[in-house]
């Protein structure tokens, strides 16, 4: 769907993408993650037509992207992290003026429910929250049913039950066959949502891979466990795959005195920090 080769992009004469290459697969969510000012956003830029005067080679569904036409952007959506939305108009008539600019168009409606809106949909955006507003602009992205989403941060500044529910619709999104890249500082996210991810540092690609290969390759998983001994409540730690060496721990088992076991895996803001040695926030 997606092969970026040898990519460089400079905003001055200093070089800001430097060099990249990856490709992106039909049907997977993608993920960018970096930290502010990373690159994430204008990789994003770049891939929707939105800056040309790249170097190297960036092709979405077979078309280099500085020679796109029109027809291009029947076949994307872009919720870029900002919302693009006209203030004075109804949420209902922003959604039917974007729709308007498309070949094809989905049920606005259904869209509306989709996201909690329905009931909403008929107040001036102006009135929205920022919540709203962020539900309204993905929702816009979906407009013309396209087969290719770019979502940036696309649950920055929502409550923990609508940033589920615009989880929850990327997920149907995928199911449908939707291919999806998504630019995030966000770390759960990543790992709940991707097939794989990339890291992005200062411009360059640090790593690339699914979140779960990221995570065991890098730390082994941990386990605490506490057990009585002589009426006391002791802890101890040992790693998940060695337990059988574990000698107390096998001890405590076969004495039934063994209280609480869990374990314990690295997070992917923790290989991140390790591979590149900078952190998210």
């Amino acid at each position: 769907m997606i092969s970026v080769q040898n990519l460089k992009f400079s905003y001055t004469k200093q070089s800001f993408i430097k060099n990249i290459s990856f490709n992106v697969f039909n049907g997977e969510i993608f993920g960018f993650l970096g930290p502010s000012g990373a690159g994430k956003s204008t990789l994003q830029k770049i891939l929707t037509g939105l800056l040309t005067n790249y170097q190297g080679s960036v092709q979405v569904d077979g078309i280099e992207v500085k020679h796109h036409s029109s027809a291009f952007y029947e076949e994307i959506g872009v919720d870029f992290e900002f919302p693009s939305l006209y203030e004075k108009l109804t949420g209902r008539e922003n959604l039917r003026y974007f729709a308007s600019l498309y070949k094809k168009q989905s049920d606005i409606d259904s869209l509306l429910k989709s996201v909690g809106l329905f009931a909403d949909a008929d107040k001036n955006v102006s009135d929205f929250s920022k919540g709203m507003k962020s539900r309204l602009n993905f929702i816009k992205a979906l407009l013309h049913d396209p087969k290719l989403l770019f979502l940036d941060e696309p649950t920055s500044g929502l409550d923990p039950s609508n940033a589920r529910q615009m989880k929850d619709i990327i997920l149907q999104q995928k199911a449908r066959g939707k291919t999806i890249l998504l630019t995030t500082h966000n770390m759960y996210d990543a790992t709940e949502l991707c097939d794989r991810v990339a890291f992005i540092v200062d411009g360059d690609l640090r790593a690339l891979d699914t979140p779960r290969n990221l995570i065991m390759s890098k730390r082994a998983s941990k386990i605490k466990y506490s057990y009585l001994e002589n009426g006391q409540e002791k802890e101890a730690e040992g790693i998940l795959n060695r337990t059988g060496e574990d000698v107390v721990l096998q001890k405590m088992i076969s004495e039934n005195r063994l209280l609480s076991i869990h374990s314990s895996e690295p997070t992917l803001n923790d290989v991140f920090v390790e591979l590149t040695g900078r952190r998210l926030q």
